[in-house]
């Protein structure tokens, strides 16, 4: 059985934990924290094991947390590290733990790509190069943004890639995530070099792709509003949703008001953590117009990249192929059956 270990505990680590906990093919060796709070209390009631810098053992043992061990003797112990710490942290873990103990990782979408604090050569869209992270060291898995307009250009593309000519992405941000303590502030504001444009050039180089991000204040969701021009007229709205009606992730909703109707909609049904994990193209909000077709779809910000960052293990430790990897994938996480729900709830 395979090891992995969850370095870092907060919206992404803990959702992880969640879902690798469950796997009876994977063995969670535990999760990492810095700092002696009421996330270690939640981490330890789960029956998780923790694991904090050598440095600092002391300090949370004296506050009566049952400590198991270093974070170095956690990933000594591991066949695979996920790296769920704050953004920019991921770099200084490669150079203090990955490579020195020649461990593989995963890291979230906020580390470098490139210059001096890169940490991996490949940006990870499960729907578009998952077989090029087979066997690799270290991978970035994208942002939830990356992710889901991966799940709307790819399928796209693959389609009628010789009559688009460019895409235009507006990508609405949530301003803070549902746990997030961080206030919300009342101002929209943008992003002058967003850098999922160049992310997913990375992924897929030479797209006519042009991003823009708007932050507004809210903790429901991203909202993505995407035109694309074609060389002549674009297909209709019929074949558009015939393509992705049995798409791996992405549901077709009707009549939803906006993306809180969703979250709340996934918190009702009890899905695990109110996350869907997907994104929902909102049917009405399709646009057909001379040579643009218009798309707007929300994207779960929280639990987006969770079922990607679980391909990674299927990828870099088992080899399995991306059929495979989906199967195990939707059988942990109830995708297909989440995308059935809330398909028959906002009909």
């Amino acid at each position: 059985m395979y090891k992995v270990f969850i370095n870092g505990y907060g919206i992404i680590g803990s959702r992880l934990a969640t879902a690798i906990s469950k796997d009876s093919d994977t063995s969670l060796v535990g999760i990492a924290k810095y700092s002696a709070d009421e996330k270690t209390e939640e981490a330890i009631r789960k029956g998780y094991k923790v694991f904090v810098p050598k440095k600092l053992i002391t300090e949370f043992r004296k506050k009566n947390y049952d400590i198991s061990g270093s974070i170095e003797e956690a990933v000594t112990d591991s066949d695979l590290v996920i790296d769920a710490s704050s953004e920019g942290n991921g770099y200084k873990n490669l150079v203090r733990y990955y490579r020195p103990l020649k461990k593989k990782a995963v890291f979230q979408g906020g580390e470098d790509r490139y210059g001096k604090k890169s940490v991996a050569d490949i940006i990870h869209n499960s729907r578009i190069n998952y077989e090029k992270t087979l066997d690799k060291e270290f991978v970035i898995q994208g942002s939830c943004n990356v992710t889901g307009m991966g799940k709307i250009i790819q399928p796209i593309i693959e389609e009628y890639g010789d009559a688009i000519r460019r895409f235009d992405v507006n990508l609405v941000r949530r301003w803070a995530d549902l746990e997030d303590k961080k206030e919300v502030k009342d101002s929209i504001e943008w992003d002058k070099e967003p850098h999922h444009q160049d992310d997913f050039k990375d992924i897929v180089p030479g797209i006519n792709l042009h991003v823009d991000a708007l932050k507004v204040p809210s903790r429901m969701m991203h909202l993505h509003q995407m035109t694309i021009r074609f060389e002549n007229k674009p297909p209709s709205k019929d074949e558009i949703l015939k393509l992705f009606q049995d798409e791996f992730g992405v549901a077709i909703l009707n009549n939803a008001k906006g993306t809180g109707d969703i979250r709340k909609k996934a918190i009702e049904l009890n899905f695990e953590h109110g996350d869907t994990s997907m994104v929902h193209i909102h049917n009405e909000l399709i646009r057909i117009q001379e040579d643009i077709l218009k798309i707007s779809y929300s994207d779960d910000q929280t639990g987006m990249v969770i079922p990607e960052n679980y391909m990674l293990i299927q990828s870099m430790l088992k080899n399995k192929s991306r059929k495979e990897a989906m199967k195990l994938t939707d059988k942990l996480f109830g995708l297909k059956r989440k995308k059935k729900t809330l398909e028959n709830e906002f009909q």
